[in-house]
């Protein structure tokens, strides 16, 4: 008996000693959960979406139409069209630039297309390649220009955009073109409609989730999204670690505009019509969708996520705006106080974090 006491001792310390262990995982564990949570409510993308919320409340008891299946089906037919821009000015941004020339080439490349249909008798197939073909050649000449002569991307992407929008108007002289209307494979890839139940939404919604995806991806799970974010943090560090910052700045910058140009295809082929000034005004609507979701205008942090929340806002304040009786020339106000708001939200997050 004497001989087992010890070993009973020791059987019984070493009970005591993995108790304590679980007892200190199980803390870590809990204070690991309560961390998250605080970071989670502390990020961009969350306080963007507690105000999205209230806005759709706001709006819903102001005006019983608003969440209507009609009303959020005609909130849906527009939304992935800036929505797509939106992703990839999110990575551009990311990235530390931003292109002011979308909403031109978001007119251009359907009215290319249509010309080449109607007065040079191109197969519908080919022009569209042809449209996407000028985006990346509009999107590389930004990129070169941004990357290897060294001129801020403001200055050149807004050249840019005075010379696509010019363009586009020179071709067409002012008028707009009737889009390509006749039922086939292209109409509806591009946009075809379905009804989900009372709901009736077009395949560009396909398209912005499938991209979104994609994005999202890219942004937080491949290497190329490290590679983003650290030129936008500190790009002559990012350089010192061998990531190839020029060549990923000009493709992103490609993306950007390739994007611009398919939502301004989908937008033609929905309405029938390719206008050389549609997406006036464009660019600065998706950097404020960008913007108010999260993404950090001086770059190295961006959010998906965020982007896809503060589209949904923006829309959601256009809307809502016109229901509840608002002029709609108060639009720019309402969205002007709202990133303002946003920014100043996000500024004061990001000084709670850093002294925490």
């Amino acid at each position: 008996m004497r001989e087992l006491a010890p070993v009973a001792r020791a059987s019984g310390a070493m009970q005591k000693s993995m108790v304590q262990q679980v007892m200190t995982v199980t803390a870590e564990d809990g204070a690991g959960r309560a961390k998250g949570r605080s970071s989670l409510m502390r990020s961009p993308q969350f306080s963007s979406f507690v105000i999205l919320v209230v806005l759709l409340v706001v709006f819903a008891v102001a005006d019983g139409n608003f969440l209507s299946p009609l009303n959020i089906s005609n909130m849906m037919a527009f939304l992935p069209e800036l929505g797509i821009i939106a992703l990839g000015m999110t990575l551009l941004l990311t990235a530390g630039e931003f292109d002011l020339s979308v909403g031109a080439v978001f007119g251009l490349a359907p009215v290319v297309v249509m010309l080449l249909v109607q007065n040079a008798g191109v197969d519908i197939g080919v022009a569209l390649l042809a449209g996407l073909l000028l985006c990346i050649a509009i999107g590389a000449i930004n990129g070169v220009i941004v990357t290897k002569i060294g001129i801020s991307s403001f200055l050149v992407t807004l050249s840019m955009l005075l010379i696509v929008r010019g363009a586009a108007l020179y071709i067409t002289q002012g008028f707009p073109l009737k889009s390509w209307d006749q039922p086939g494979f292209f109409v509806t890839l591009l946009a075809g409609s379905f009804n989900i139940g009372a709901f009736r939404f077009y395949t560009s919604l396909w398209w912005f989730i499938g991209l979104s995806l994609l994005a999202v991806y890219i942004l937080r799970y491949a290497k190329l999204g490290n590679w983003i974010s650290a030129i936008g943090s500190n790009r002559n560090a990012a350089v010192a670690r061998g990531v190839p910052a020029d060549a990923v700045k000009i493709w992103l910058f490609i993306a950007t505009s390739v994007l611009a140009g398919l939502a301004g295809m989908i937008s033609a082929f929905r309405i029938s019509a390719a206008s050389p000034v549609a997406g006036t005004g464009y660019e600065l609507e998706v950097i404020a969708m960008v913007v108010v979701g999260g993404t950090a205008l001086t770059g190295g942090r961006g959010t998906i996520l965020g982007t896809i929340v503060g589209a949904l806002m923006l829309r959601a304040i256009r809307n809502g705006i016109v229901l509840v009786g608002v002029p709609g020339l108060a639009y720019n106000i309402f969205v002007g106080v709202i990133i303002l708001a946003m920014l100043i939200l996000h500024a004061l997050l990001q000084k709670n974090a850093a002294r925490s």
